[in-house]
């Protein structure tokens, strides 16, 4: 059903049409044109991405473009493979990102651009695929409504596993469609360890890129041999094979699909967007074919785009007299037929089984989304002992507020703490599985933006991240890890600080907003890691000796106490901050004590030759 509605748009002529005007001027990296609200960009595919590098699987780091993060939100769990794309390719992409980057900037600060569409052939598909990680992970730090589509054709692989789940934990698959043709060898060519190939690969790229620049001068380039191209195809099907069976039969496969992968034949098209499915689909189609065809239909991506539209009504004709009862099962047998197998009887049923993983079990997102509702429901008791907790604490004499009352709470204390810390853990559990939920696209695709869940994610944030941040300290943790905010803190909060932010510029509410009282819970949750760090500072000055030290220790000092009293003078913090006995009131006192001896130091210097060699003063 997608692969039919996306075939009725016009988004796949306009890209082939801008995508076969790149690849005829190799001398420029991508053309665009703008069409309506929509604005198209094509990079030529005339480019040899792994020439320069003798091993053709090559992987390398990948977390920021341009100095902006990418997956930011996601922190890498200990022991996990860190994302990682080939080498050649993003190595192609920074020589011409910085002409990008500027004509983009100007385009997306349009006020015409609605949508931006990027698109690729061959390795050029490769590259249009990085430059959307860079403008989605751009167009999210400023909270942009400009929506982004990634249509590649006949694109080489580019990362690893790491790299195609945390596209999906984005939320970004539905950004990327990879048309594939039945038999183009290019999509498939590094599932198999071909670096021994790497002269015939670089004979077999340099074909094609003439070929696309113009057909006849495809018929300049080395030719390879039959025999070459059965050997690379012989490789590729069979490692293809080898790595989708299960069991111990089965090969590791350094580089892996993401995204939505649109599969086309002369007899239609099918969309699968699951990575086994995928890899499973790209054996079977690639299994009916001939070495001489999986070469020569790398550069046919322009037949099949201009057979799409009138394939569709045929293909509805054509299942007139054989379509099953079940609506699924015609689903199926429509999926295969577009797929180009149908005639392969010994691939039918594999192809069958395959397409049927990729069907959604268990309940709908739209039902889970109301099953979370009633579990929120039943953990809003917990919330609300903690916050009775909060106005125990700004009521007793001892005048420590909220935060160092838990902070320094003992096994001689009542068992208000103790169940305080519990309900903390309970809701960390809830708040960690909503989060796992919509990772695995179990929860509706909007649902970060709805207001229900992005204010309660808000106010839990608010009234116990303290909580946890005294606990770090409490329990001494900074001392072995480091400080809270670069090492403590969970991955939960970064991402309910982006829902929020999102949210605050969508609406625009908060914005120059004055109170006439203090808020009921600190607006910055993570202002009591400050306060720590700010404690820990003025410790560093008393035994500091070095002058440039000092001074830096002294800067971030006065740039956290005009923060802290610009939040004080506008009323975002709670009024426990100010209680005689909380940690921020007692580093207000040590700074001024702090000050006051300085002043003199700077008076008398002769008198403290002990404090400015380093020496503690008491």
């Amino acid at each position: 059903m997608l692969a039919t509605f996306v075939s009725s748009t016009p988004l796949l002529s306009e890209s082939w049409r801008l995508c076969s005007q790149a690849n005829a001027t190799p001398f420029r990296t991508f053309v665009t044109e703008r069409v309506g609200a929509a604005v198209y960009v094509a990079f030529s595919g005339v480019h040899m991405a792994g020439e320069s590098d003798p091993n053709w699987r090559s992987l390398i780091p990948l977390d920021s473009i341009g100095g902006v993060p990418l997956f930011s939100s996601r922190r890498s769990k200990e022991g996990e493979e860190p994302v990682m794309v080939h080498a050649g390719m993003l190595n192609l992409f920074f020589s011409l990102f910085n002409s990008f980057q500027n004509q983009m900037l100007e385009i997306v600060g349009s006020k015409d651009t609605k949508s931006v569409v990027i698109t690729g052939h061959s390795i050029g598909g490769a590259t249009a695929s990085l430059c959307t990680l860079w403008l989605l992970s751009y167009l999210q730090s400023i909270s942009s409504s400009v929506s982004v589509l990634c249509i590649t054709y006949g694109a080489p692989l580019l990362g690893n596993e790491s790299f195609s789940q945390i596209i999906f934990k984005e939320r970004w698959g539905g950004n990327f469609c990879h048309v594939v043709s039945k038999h183009d060898i290019m999509p498939r060519l590094l599932f198999a360890p071909i670096t021994s190939l790497s002269t015939q690969l670089n004979s077999l790229l340099q074909f094609w890129h003439l070929s696309m620049t113009s057909p006849d001068m495809g018929k300049l380039a080395n030719q390879i041999s039959e025999k070459e191209k059965d050997k690379l195809f012989t490789a590729v099907v069979d490692y293809l094979e080898t790595a989708t069976q299960d069991g111990e039969t089965s090969v590791p496969i350094l580089f892996h699909p993401f995204g939505s992968y649109f599969f086309v034949s002369e007899e239609g098209a099918v969309c699968v967007d699951s990575s086994a499915a995928i890899i499973k689909m790209m054996h079977l189609t690639l299994a009916t074919s001939s070495p001489a065809s999986s070469i020569e239909d790398h550069l046919k991506y322009g037949d099949y785009v201009n057979k799409m539209s009138a394939q569709t009504l045929y293909q509805s004709n054509s299942m007139q007299k054989s379509i099953p009862d079940s609506s699924y099962e015609a689903g199926l047998e429509l999926a295969i037929q577009s797929s180009g197998i149908a005639n392969q009887e010994s691939a039918i049923t594999s192809a069958k089984e395959c397409l049927k993983t990729t069907r959604r079990m268990g309940p709908s997102p739209t039902l889970n989304a109301a099953s979370l509702a009633l579990s929120l429901s039943k953990v809003v008791p917990y919330r609300a002992q903690i916050e009775w907790y909060k106005t125990w604490c700004e009521k007793q004499d001892d005048q420590m507020g909220y935060y160092d009352s838990f902070k320094s709470r003992n096994s001689s204390s009542s068992k208000r703490g103790m169940k305080v810390n519990i309900n903390r853990c309970k809701l960390a559990r809830f708040w960690n599985n909503v989060i796992d939920m919509l990772e695995r696209g179990e929860l509706p695709h909007d649902f970060d933006k709805r207001a229900k869940w992005v204010y309660t994610s808000h106010f839990y944030k608010l009234l116990v991240e303290p909580l946890d941040i005294a606990e770090y300290y409490g329990k001494g943790m900074h001392r072995t890890k480091g400080h809270y905010i670069q090492h403590g803190r969970e991955r939960r909060y970064e991402i309910f600080d982006r829902w929020w932010k999102d949210e605050t510029v969508t609406t625009g509410k908060e914005e120059n907003k004055e109170r006439s009282k203090f808020a009921s819970l600190t607006q910055d949750s993570c202002f009591w890691a400050r306060v720590e760090e700010a404690r820990d500072w003025l410790n560093c000055v008393r035994s500091e000796r070095d002058t440039n030290k000092l001074a830096l220790l002294w800067d971030k000092i006065e740039n956290f106490e005009k923060y802290a009293i610009d939040l004080i003078e506008n009323k975002e913090v709670s009024s426990d901050v100010l209680f005689k006995n909380s940690s921020y009131s007692i580093w207000v006192e040590d700074l001024r004590e702090l000050k006051q001896l300085k002043a003199k130091v700077q008076r008398f210097p002769h008198q403290f030759t002990g404090f400015l060699d380093g020496e503690v003063v008491p």
